[in-house]
């Protein structure tokens, strides 16, 4: 394991770990000001392809966002898991059910349509003020943003974390693609690219 990925994994167990000393209801507070900061500050267009994904684990819980930008207009879609190394992103349709997704996540089902984002509200385990994040090992986003880059496709990215999450940095390797911005509890933080 090079020094990089050893440091990774050291700060994704400390991040992790803070997140789920939250207490469940603190979270419930939290993710709610997190959905209100992003209801305030993120502006669409009607149409604009939006993914999120469902909370698993301590994760913050962006459902009331994803309302609010579905009642503005935008089409939602969630992470699916094709194989061990894809993932793709489905449309997430009022009244359509969710299937078991494996990693204790549910997503739309093989008959709904596949989207490509135009903003993509990604899920980690540590960031840094840089806009450098580490997710949880598997690099599903990275190879997913990598796909949609080489399609030509590029998605505004938006980390989704509560503050306790942040370092001071987050090392970096050749195929990270920094975030445009972090939305915690605080609020909305562009960095700059």
């Amino acid at each position: 394991m090079s020094d990089v990925l050893r440091d990774k994994a050291i700060l994704r167990g400390e991040r992790l770990a803070a997140r789920d000393r939250l207490p469940p209801d603190a979270r419930i507070e939290l993710s709610l000001k997190l959905c209100e900061h992003g209801a305030a500050t993120l502006a669409l267009e009607p149409g604009t392809v939006v993914s999120g994904f469902m909370p698993i684990r301590s994760e913050a819980d962006i459902r009331p966002l994803l309302a609010t930008l579905k009642a503005r207009g935008a089409r939602l879609c969630l992470p699916v898991i094709i194989d061990r190394q894809t993932i793709l992103f489905r449309e997430l349709v009022q009244g359509a059910p969710l299937v078991p997704m494996g990693f204790g996540t549910f997503g739309p089902g093989p008959d709904a349509a596949e989207l490509d984002p135009d903003l993509m509200l990604v899920p980690l385990s540590a960031f840094d003020a840089q806009g450098h994040r580490i997710g949880y090992g598997g690099g599903y986003y990275d190879r997913a943003i990598d796909r949609l880059h080489k399609k030509g496709l590029f998605p505004q990215l938006i980390g989704i974390a509560f503050d306790c999450q942040e370092v001071a940095s987050v090392p970096i390797e050749a195929h990270d693609v920094r975030l445009q911005a972090i939305l915690t509890e605080s609020g909305l933080r562009r960095v700059g690219l």
